[in-house]
């Protein structure tokens, strides 16, 4: 199969070539510099000339807090140029499988999140990723979205990197304790995207997927487990962890309190099962992650 990544520098995009250099994919990567999906018409032009089997969307503005100001580029990247590309797809009858997020809930749920669930984003990022959702499916074309969550990697920023560098420097550290979630490995989402690939020629109809780790904690909890484990391997870590309440730390957007999702409907559909996250946390520190 001809595969296009959009995205390849993120972290999910370097885990995805991680992976799919071990497969017999034809896999052509590209990051903005070869692809910017904001620009609409080279988008189109590109991807023509491509003319790919699947295209995997890797890319999204993830700066959650950043777009509550800057709400004109997430709705450009999350909604428009993703609305664009889902277009394309449906001309070109090709597969897309497309990366959401837990944001689109609003949180107030206390049992896991199912696919069918009714969404109501709290904040700018989740709201336009809500939007290029309903975008894809309103194009009608051939479409895997996967909802996941919590994402961490050795790859570019995300909240165990921080803690890694943070906890390094500081003695103290306080970390929200009440918002619960499901913190989810890259490369975890990299190896369930290349286990769909296969079935696709087979699957009748497009869908919304959830999978995430399969282990629920809240960020404290998460920030826990990583000292723990670097602690281990002989690194610094803080004398002390604090949790504190989501009030005791603003933030210019609003996180979802419990974002758990359900992920039965992928194991049903695809035989993929949870992964367990918190189980590679110390093998990545062990890799010598650069912080």
């Amino acid at each position: 199969m001809k595969i296009l990544v959009l995205g390849c520098k993120g972290q999910l995009g370097r885990c995805l070539n991680d992976q799919l250099i071990n497969t017999d994919h034809e896999v052509i990567y590209t990051s903005r510099e070869q692809i910017d999906i904001a620009d609409f018409e080279q988008t189109t032009n590109q991807i023509l000339k491509t003319c790919p089997d699947l295209i995997i969307n890797a890319t999204a503005y993830t700066a959650v807090d950043k777009a509550e100001a800057d709400q004109k580029t997430a709705n450009l990247i999350n909604h428009l140029a993703v609305k664009n590309i889902a277009d394309i797809c449906s001309q070109q009858g090709c597969w897309l499988i497309h990366v959401s997020t837990d944001y689109v809930f609003d949180g107030n749920a206390r049992i896991p999140y199912k696919e069918n669930d009714e969404t109501n984003p709290q904040g700018v990022y989740g709201e336009t990723k809500l939007k290029g959702e309903l975008a894809i499916q309103a194009s009608g074309c051939k479409h895997i979205i996967l909802r996941t969550a919590w994402v961490f990697s050795e790859y570019g920023n995300n909240f165990l990197k921080t803690m890694l560098r943070l906890g390094a420097e500081r003695d103290e550290m306080s970390i929200v304790g009440d918002q619960v979630g499901c913190p989810t490995y890259a490369k975890d989402i990299a190896n369930a995207i290349i286990e769909i690939i296969p079935q696709l020629a087979t699957q009748k109809k497009s869908g919304i997927y959830h999978y995430c780790g399969n282990h629920s904690c809240s960020w404290y909890e998460f920030a826990k487990a990583i000292f723990e484990a670097s602690n281990f391997l002989g690194n610094k870590v803080p004398k002390q962890l604090n949790s504190i309440k989501t009030s005791e730390y603003p933030t210019p957007a609003l996180r979802p309190t419990y974002s758990v999702l359900d992920c039965s409907k992928i194991s049903r559909d695809f035989k993929i099962t949870q992964p367990k996250g918190f189980c590679e946390i110390e093998k990545i520190i062990h890799g010598n992650i650069i912080f």
